[in-house]
């Protein structure tokens, strides 16, 4: 009764009152950011000494991972004994603004599940009750694939990344000196496009569910989207083949199962298309 009353409310709204409700649905996700941005920013050893500069340490464990399986198979190369660079600040505010910004990131990625909760409150008044069953779980499934992508981007990606550019050298009279905003900022941006890449089997169940895209349209146009994919890993990634191919795999493994998802949807609807046929044949009126 009161989620009808709710939903009647929300029927009846004017413009400038979803205004408002959009507004506040706003200020509290900024708020929960920057309530963990703070957070982070006062614990500077573990969210900048620990995490952010993790994977610039020999000790990650990436790297020990790497160097066990090593042993284990005996591939000597596998282990990452060393990074051969340094990470310097060539600005005066260079490690403060870096602070700030990775504060704020961290912030944001915690607060991730929270603001698209609030997010989908503010959409979900004005779907359809069919919609919203079919939508059931998406602040799940968003959120666990949006971890899923920032670990992946996290623990895959940057630090495989971050081990070849550091090796990477025209002569070894130059030496690898990296300031910290190019550092951080690197990290960043995988760690971010990873998760907003690893979004791509939601993005597809939208689409099946609306009917923009077919399963068998997805799969006409695979080589399109394998292009596609590769070119998007090229531009969000360092310039590495190794980076590109690491980002671009799991997409393509995801674009796989988004054509399983819509596969499957089309089935329900090919079913509940036949239930409903059965009964109008049985009671036409």
């Amino acid at each position: 009764m009161a989620l009808d009353q709710y939903q009647d409310e929300e029927e009846g709204m004017s413009f400038l009152d979803h205004l408002e409700a959009l507004r506040w649905h706003l200020l509290r996700s900024v708020a929960a950011i920057l309530v963990l941005s703070v957070i982070a920013f006062l614990s500077k050893s573990i969210v900048f000494g620990m995490v952010i500069l993790g994977p610039s340490k020999v000790d990650f464990l990436t790297y020990r991972v790497l160097c066990d399986i090593g042993d284990y198979f005996g591939i000597a190369a596998l282990c990452i004994e060393e990074l051969p660079f340094t990470i310097q600040s060539r600005q005066m505010t260079g490690q403060f603004s870096m602070h700030m910004t990775s504060s704020f990131v961290v912030g944001f990625v915690v607060a991730f599940p929270y603001v698209f909760w609030e997010f989908w409150k503010f959409i979900s008044p004005g779907l359809y009750d069919q919609e919203k069953n079919a939508a059931r779980g998406a602040v799940f499934f968003v959120s666990l694939l949006f971890f899923l992508g920032a670990a992946f981007g996290y623990f895959i990606l940057s630090p495989l990344s971050i081990n070849f550019l550091s090796n990477y050298q025209l002569d070894p009279s130059i030496l690898n000196e990296f300031d910290i905003g190019s550092y951080v900022t690197t990290l960043i941006m995988l760690v971010l496009a990873s998760a907003i890449m690893f979004q791509l089997p939601v993005v597809i169940y939208f689409l099946s569910m609306s009917g923009l895209v077919t399963a068998a349209m997805l799969r006409a146009y695979r080589r399109h989207a394998i292009v596609v994919i590769l070119i998007i890993a090229a531009v969000i990634t360092p310039p590495d083949v190794i980076s590109q191919l690491l980002i671009a795999m799991p997409i393509l493994v995801l674009y796989e199962a988004g054509i399983t998802i819509a596969k499957r949807l089309e089935k329900k609807r090919a079913i509940k298309a036949a239930e409903y046929e059965k009964q109008f044949e049985r009671d036409p009126d």
